[in-house]
């Protein structure tokens, strides 16, 4: 028999293979349903963060949904039908609400996907843990803003947390629960990502979620990074990305980030000039490399989700958002239901809306995969569809 040899493959369509990888797309239309829906069950807190977005009270609020209002809500989220959104409960601190088990036993019974967001205080121990877990949650994400404890008691505002959370994350984990570990990253912590990403990995997280701090809230106080270290931050992340899952919150471009480094690789084209931090933060990492070289794997493509677009955020009231840092109120849950707040407001459905864009973001050929931090903008410009003030990525037809 003769031998065929294999077609050959040009640089164009592995180029275009690379990319298709390189982004991982919702698998549902994010019109018609969220993926993820995050309920801010109270916003009471014994903590007193440096970058709240929410501006968190150690009282409960009166006028918080009720436990009849919350399963009503679960019903309503539930009603989506499948593939049902994943729901985490938040805050404040969930933890703060007596009825948080009921919560979760009734989204768990209803098929949602039930996850919990707390703060590293006193009422998470491991006896709440099991119970919460038997309950039907099945995922746990914890804040970690250092390496140090100097560095993360800071922003936590109480001495002490630093390694409390350390402790919390072992009782998440010998709970039977998936663990999430939440890093907000500013100028005055973004030289410690090296040694923070250690101290994740020696937790052995599922998921390391690296938030970009958006000036909203006690927020406004810190300071964010500039758009070109926070372009050298994304390739960083995109490095490390063979150690560790992860996912950038209000940084969209990093799937821009993705999609450009697979082209490169498949097309053998260099990489981008970058910074004097990305270099800081690569020779940091060597060590760390070097000692876990056995255990790198594939690097997990972020997934195109953005604010109203497959994402939605519902405060403590019922009112509902694009996002928790994009302070644009597009109905409440108690009026008009959230699916429907979901599927017709006009806010959702314009962020949805790629050819609303403006600015560069309009122009830029990213934009349906990306679309910019619409939080950022609106934080920074005050113009919920105008460019992301921290993409340095100037489109070819700008």
């Amino acid at each position: 028999m003769r031998e065929t040899a294999p077609p050959e493959t040009d640089s164009t369509e592995r180029a275009e293979l690379a990319e298709r990888r390189a982004v991982r797309r919702l698998r549902h239309d994010p019109g018609d349903r969220p993926m993820i829906v995050i309920w801010e069950v109270t916003r009471a807190c014994a903590l007193v963060c440096r970058h709240c977005r929410a501006d968190a009270q150690h009282r409960r609020d009166p006028h918080e949904l009720t436990t009849e209002q919350g399963t009503a809500l679960l019903d309503d989220i539930a009603g989506f039908g499948a593939p049902y959104p994943i729901v985490v409960l938040t805050g404040g601190d969930p933890f703060e609400r007596p009825d948080l088990a009921e919560l979760v036993r009734h989204g768990h019974g209803l098929g949602l996907h039930m996850a919990l967001s707390p703060s590293v205080t006193p009422r998470l121990t491991p006896a709440v843990l099991a119970e919460l877990r038997a309950a039907g949650a099945g995922a746990v994400s914890l804040s970690l803003d250092g390496a140090t404890a100097a560095t993360h008691d800071t922003f936590r505002g109480v001495r002490g947390v630093f390694d409390q959370t350390l402790v919390a994350a072992q009782d998440v984990k010998a709970a039977g629960f998936r663990l999430q570990v939440n890093s907000t990253v500013t100028r005055g912590n973004v030289d410690e990502l090296p040694e923070l990403l250690r101290r994740v990995l020696d937790l052995d997280v599922s998921l390391w979620s690296v938030f970009f701090l958006v000036p909203t809230g006690r927020g406004q106080l810190l300071e964010a990074l500039t758009a070109e270290q926070v372009e050298d931050v994304l390739h960083w992340l995109h490095d490390v990305s063979d150690l560790v899952a992860l996912k950038t919150t209000e940084a969209p471009h990093y799937r821009r980030v993705a999609i450009e480094r697979a082209r490169a690789a498949a097309s053998g084209a260099p990489t981008p000039v970058l910074g004097e931090l990305y270099h800081r933060l690569t020779a940091a990492t060597a060590p760390i490399r070097a000692e876990r070289h056995t255990s790198r794997r594939r690097g997990r493509p972020p997934i195109e989700v953005n604010s109203g677009r497959g994402f939605a955020f519902i405060d403590h009231r019922g009112d509902v958002y694009p996002s928790g840092f994009l302070p644009q109120r597009c109905g409440n849950v108690l009026d008009g239901g959230f699916r429907d707040i979901y599927r017709t407001s006009p806010v959702l459905r314009s962020l949805r809306d790629p050819d609303q864009l403006t600015g560069k973001c309009r122009s830029c050929e990213f934009r349906e995969v990306c679309g910019g931090s619409r939080s950022q903008a609106y934080a920074v410009n005050g113009d919920v569809l105008g460019s992301d003030p921290n993409c340095v990525y100037v489109p070819a037809t700008a």
